[in-house]
C-alpha cells in the first residue's frame, strides 16, 4: 500500500507541476464581517481542482480526490462550492486515517467524506452567512453558523472564503468535516 500511496502523491506532484499556470495570489479581504481569503485564479478557466492544486495547501485533498475518482467531477462544469480542508486539517486526523482512507477497499467511505465537503451551486461567503444549513452532494446536510464573525460548518471554522474558480468557489476549513455515522 505504501507503493500505491507514493504513486498517488507522485501523481499529485506531477499535476501540480502541470498546473502552475493556474497560479493564485493572496490578498487579504473582509466580506460581511467574517474572515475571507482573496485567492483568485489568474486564469479565468482555472477550475476548482486547478486552483486548489496551485495553492499548494491542498496536497492531501488532491490525493484523496484522485483516489476517490472525483477529480474529473470537480473539473466539470459545476458549479460547486467546496469546503476544502488543508493539509494541516488532514494532519489533525488520528494517525493512519488518511492512509487507510486512500486504500482501494475504502473508496466508498472516502467518497462519502469528500462529497460531504461539496455543496451544489456556487455559494459565496455573502450567501453562506445567510444560511443555517445546506445540502451536500453526499446527500446529508451541513449546519452553518456564524459566531463572532467566523463562519462555522458543523462547528468547524471557515478560515478563508471566496477562493473563486471557473466552476465554483472554495472556502477553506481548518478540519476535515466528517459526515454523520450511518
Amino acid at each position: 500500500m505504501l507503493v500505491t500511496r507514493k504513486k498517488v502523491f507522485a501523481a499529485v506532484v506531477a499535476a501540480q507541476t502541470a498546473l502552475v499556470m493556474a497560479v493564485v495570489t493572496a490578498t487579504p479581504a473582509l466580506a460581511g464581517g467574517h474572515k475571507s481569503g482573496g485567492y483568485h485564479a489568474e486564469k479565468a478557466n482555472a477550475d476548482i481542482v486547478d486552483v486548489a492544486v496551485a495553492n499548494g495547501n491542498f496536497n492531501t485533498l488532491a490525493a484523496a480526490l484522485q483516489a476517490a475518482g472525483l477529480v474529473d467531477t470537480l473539473k466539470g462544469d459545476g458549479p460547486f462550492t467546496v469546503f476544502a480542508p488543508t493539509d494541516a486539517a488532514f494532519a489533525k486526523l488520528p494517525a493512519g486515517t488518511v492512509e487507510t482512507l486512500l486504500k482501494p477497499e475504502n473508496k466508498d467511505k472516502l467518497i462519502a467524506i469528500l462529497t460531504y465537503h461539496v455543496v451544489p451551486g456556487k455559494v459565496t461567503a455573502e450567501q453562506v452567512v445567510k444560511l443555517s444549513s445546506a445540502d451536500t452532494v453526499n446527500g446529508e446536510k451541513i449546519a452553518i453558523f456564524v459566531d463572532k464573525g467566523t463562519v462555522q460548518i458543523n462547528e468547524i471554522d471557515v478560515v478563508k472564503a471566496d477562493i473563486m474558480a471557473s466552476n465554483g468557489v472554495i472556502h477553506v476549513v481548518d478540519q476535515v468535516i466528517l459526515p454523520p455515522a450511518s
